[in-house]
């Protein structure tokens, strides 16, 4: 049974004459230079791990769904990071099954023929004349070195275990079973250690990253004389994002003055003013959906002001006493921990806060000018791993292979009576990648300044 297309109330009838045109006269497009895509080869460790970990069931991964933006038209889609992290694969539709045998097969919508069908010139969701090619079943099976069937080949009947709530229709089709939360939990888990070649990934995301903020420090001039400055500087950063990679890995916060007070904020609608300072957080997305996390304070001016140089120079200390900590086995909660000592010490011998540090560290007083944790692991998804159950994450201790940020801040919120009124409005935040090593931790992101001294030598330094 053919679906309906995909056509909408203004698109032209199509005549008997023109349908029997539209299917002869098409010279043979398929591809004989398809290579297997450089994931492929992790991509089949991972599967071989999932169907290791749940012997003898069977387990479905699908892809998800196309998300309408407007009326008729779709958001760019991007795929469920387990299912990517599995297949290496990105259209919307497909499902991933591992059969009890740990054989896998991938289920995809193939291009359509031309020879037969008006889906390839009339649906405006997956005809190629509307959106572009997809490979056909022998090109898939190639790219991702895994045996693939069409879509409407899919049988879901009997036990399974589902990554509930990507497919509605999926979710549909197979029973809830008692599973699916550890299998859910598990694939957020298998993705805690990053292999050779995800490191590799995430370092080109976080090198062009960098690249990014060059480029934003290098147009603050003309941001600067822009009403929307923020978004302007967005705007600049995208462009990196989209020559270098698939995207920003989220929407970019780009927060002058009190803006950068609210933690995520990305309405960028504001002007810039060279009196503040401006918070930058971004990442570039590879175009194999691994993201970096970056963040850096820059004054405006060029230079920050006492107080801004206060605040900031107590987020560093914080950072770096976070950096510190980060060896395996080292608790992933230490290097919050030792961040928030810091601030806590600094809150405390500015006599913003009367208690001691360790009262404050107890009573959790200090979180008033900052309510976030101080980092989160990274990878398919900017908050990665969000899955994973707290006793190997959160409560966990970290492992060679751990990709992660570390981004203590202050938010001192515009409207806070407990604060000196030159401390109001201020935000800051320090944020870096580090790879866990086997003595260590490794700077990913050392190419951007962290220092005051290096920040202000680098924007003095960068041509405009």
């Amino acid at each position: 049974m053919n679906e309906p297309l995909n056509t909408g109330s203004h698109d032209l009838p199509i005549t008997g004459e023109l349908a029997a045109f539209m299917r002869t006269g098409w010279a043979d497009t398929r591809r004989t230079d398809i290579a297997a895509l450089p994931v492929a080869p992790w991509a089949a460790k991972r599967r071989a791990a999932l169907a290791g970990r749940f012997p003898g069931e069977r387990l479905v991964v699908p892809s998800g769904r196309l998300r309408v933006r407007s009326n008729d038209s779709d958001h760019r889609f991007r795929p469920h990071s387990a299912y990517a992290y599995l297949t290496g694969a990105g259209e919307p539709d497909d499902v991933l099954v591992i059969e009890p045998s740990g054989e896998a097969r991938l289920y995809v919508r193939p291009r359509s023929p031309r020879e037969q069908g008006e889906e390839f010139y009339r649906d405006r969701r997956y005809g190629e004349f509307w959106v572009g090619r997809r490979p056909d079943l022998a090109e898939a099976s190639e790219l991702y070195q895994v045996e693939c069937a069409h879509i409407r080949e899919l049988d879901l009947k009997g036990p399974a275990r589902v990554l509930r709530g990507v497919d509605p229709a999926v979710d549909a089709t197979v029973e809830p079973g008692g599973g699916d939360a550890e299998f859910e939990s598990f694939l957020s888990e298998m993705r805690l250690i990053k292999d050779e070649w995800e490191i590799g990934e995430l370092q080109a995301a976080v090198d062009a990253t960098a690249r990014g903020f060059e480029d934003v420090v290098r147009a603050l001039p003309q941001a600067l004389g822009h009403p929307r400055g923020e978004r302007y500087l967005e705007g600049v950063f995208g462009l990196r994002s989209r020559l270098e990679g698939n995207a920003t890995g989220y929407d970019s916060i780009v927060a002058s003055g009190a803006h950068a007070c609210v933690l995520h904020w990305i309405r960028n609608d504001g002007p810039l003013d060279p009196a503040h300072l401006l918070l930058l957080d971004a990442g570039v997305e590879s175009d194999t959906l691994y993201t970096a996390d970056v963040t850096r304070t820059l004054p405006l001016s060029g230079r920050f002001g006492p107080v801004q140089r206060q605040v900031y120079e107590l987020v560093y200390e914080a950072q770096t006493a976070a950096i510190a900590t980060l060896r395996p086995g080292a608790r992933f909660r230490d290097f919050h921990l030792a961040a928030m000592r810091v601030i806590c010490e600094g809150l405390h011998g500015w006599g913003l806060l009367k208690e001691s540090p360790d009262t404050l560290m107890e009573t959790g007083l200090y979180r008033r000018y900052t309510l976030c944790s101080s980092g989160h692991m990274l990878g398919l998804d900017v908050h990665d791993c969000a899955r994973a159950r707290a006793e190997v994450y959160l409560d966990g201790v970290l492992e060679e292979g751990q990709v992660l940020t570390v981004e203590p801040g202050r938010y001192l919120q515009p409207d806070d009576l407990t604060l000196p009124a030159e401390f109001r409005g201020l935000g800051v935040r320090i944020e870096d990648d580090l790879v866990i090593t086997a003595d260590g931790a490794r700077l990913m992101s050392d190419a951007l300044p962290r220092h005051p001294d290096e920040v202000e030598s680098w924007m003095a330094g960068s041509p405009r």
